[in-house]
């Protein structure tokens, strides 16, 4: 069996039950430019607990197929998003 893949991502939607899209971003080189280009990759990813939220950094790896689209499961939390205050304007009256 051969190396299972490992990438990191941020999560970009926990809106699904056990389930997270997790964006992943790599660099290449452009063949006929040399310019280093930002690939995106969104991968949706098995999250068991459901303790991966939005904007947290994580690291996902490569499983068996679990649904139609879901290749990878949740391994760790690396960073947690950090809670936005939203604060409302009061009202005058």
């Amino acid at each position: 069996m051969g190396k299972q893949k490992e990438f990191t991502g941020i999560v970009t939607s926990d809106k699904m039950q056990k389930t997270v899209v997790v964006k992943t971003m790599h660099l290449t080189r452009h063949a006929k430019y040399s310019k280093t280009v930002k690939l995106y990759n969104k991968f949706k990813a098995h999250d068991e607990k459901g303790i991966a939220k939005l904007g947290d950094t994580v690291l996902i790896r490569e499983t068996r197929p679990l649904s139609k689209d879901k290749r990878f499961i949740v391994k760790k939390i690396i960073k947690k998003a950090e809670a936005t205050k939203i604060v409302l304007p009061e009202e005058t009256v």
